[in-house]
């Protein structure tokens, strides 16, 4: 009888404090990456694939509660608690524009074409700064009754879906800053994802996993989990979603039938961020442990650090790092 093969999550340290958002870049020609924001105000950048650490972006003086990167990876975002988003060089690391506001910074997001930054703050308004004017004021959105705790551009870089603690999901048009619909929900922890064709919007809130047809907004499905949820993604060819929550444990769905396919308790705090990667190989969790943690999308398959054969699947804790934090460990 064959052994079944255990999944192996490689554990990404270096953060001090919780991890709160992650993003993955498209692939490019030197791979796919991913950056992390975290409450120790000290946004990093790996390798998507293998979780290595490439550096720091040191600027922020307070929390970091949102981080992004272009398709390209050549421009990273962030929001944080010291009443700013800034946009850095992520190729070089230097900072390149700094956007004051007057409350905390929970949101940002490139348009697809990286010519302009949104944001959405504390002060319940979703700001649209023009990259390639940089001191010009900011196009405003307002009508929001709560802080905004997600803002996400569409492919078409026309539209813009926020989430607020007003219990709302909206869908503004950013030409003419009008609001498109609304979505109302029954609690404020909303988070937002689109799905990697920007078909599907995917809202996580309550226990619950709503999934939206982005044409219009209807409603296509809902899957529910047995606990609070904090974060969900869709696999890029829709076949599962993952997600995670209060109870530690991250969750792996069948898209189409909601049955549960999967569950491991690899964090040692409440799961605030889970992301796919580009290539649908992986996913990325991080929690208020302070750590990130790769996971497989297929145990028992060779993919960057996992090595792995008929019987069992290890990370491969070698890879040598330019410099602390020395980072990427296998768990036992």
């Amino acid at each position: 009888m064959a052994a079944t093969i255990k999944q192996v999550p490689l554990s990404c340290s270096g953060h001090t404090r919780p991890v709160v958002h992650l993003a993955f870049s498209k692939i490019t020609s030197d791979g796919y990456f991913l950056i992390s924001a975290s409450k120790d105000g000290k946004p990093m950048l790996r390798q998507g694939d293998t979780g290595d650490w490439i550096g720091t972006f040191e600027g922020h003086k307070g929390a970091v509660w949102s981080a992004t990167l272009n398709a390209e990876a050549t421009r990273a975002a962030t929001g944080a608690g010291d009443f700013s988003a800034k946009v850095w060089d992520s190729v070089g690391g230097s900072e390149l524009y700094t956007f004051s506001h007057k409350h905390i910074v929970k949101a940002v997001d490139f348009s697809r074409d990286t010519k302009f930054l949104l944001t959405g703050s504390n002060e319940k308004i979703l700001r649209i700064f023009d990259l390639n004017q940089p001191e010009a004021d900011p196009e405003v959105l307002t009508g929001h009754e709560g802080s905004i705790r997600h803002a996400l551009w569409c492919a078409d870089n026309k539209r813009i879906i926020s989430a607020g603690e007003d219990k709302t999901v909206r869908v503004w048009d950013a030409s003419n800053k009008s609001l498109i619909t609304k979505l109302d929900f029954e609690n404020s922890s909303i988070s937002l994802e689109l799905s990697q064709d920007d078909s599907v919007l995917v809202v996580t809130h309550k226990n619950t996993i709503s999934f939206f047809n982005t044409d219009n907004f209807t409603k296509i499905k809902e899957l529910t989990i047995p606990t609070q949820l904090y974060s969900a993604s869709l696999h890029p060819d829709k076949s599962c979603v993952v997600a995670g929550g209060e109870d530690f444990k991250l969750y792996k769905l069948d898209y189409d039938t909601g049955a549960e396919l999967e569950s491991y308790k690899g964090h040692f705090g409440p799961v605030h961020c889970v992301r796919y990667s580009p290539d649908g190989e992986l996913y990325a969790s991080g929690s208020e442990d302070g750590t990130l943690r790769l996971w497989q999308n297929t145990v028992g398959k060779t993919y960057g650090l996992w090595k792995c054969t008929d019987e069992s699947c290890v990370g491969d804790s070698s890879v040598a790092l330019s410099s602390t934090p020395p980072s990427v460990k296998a768990e036992a």
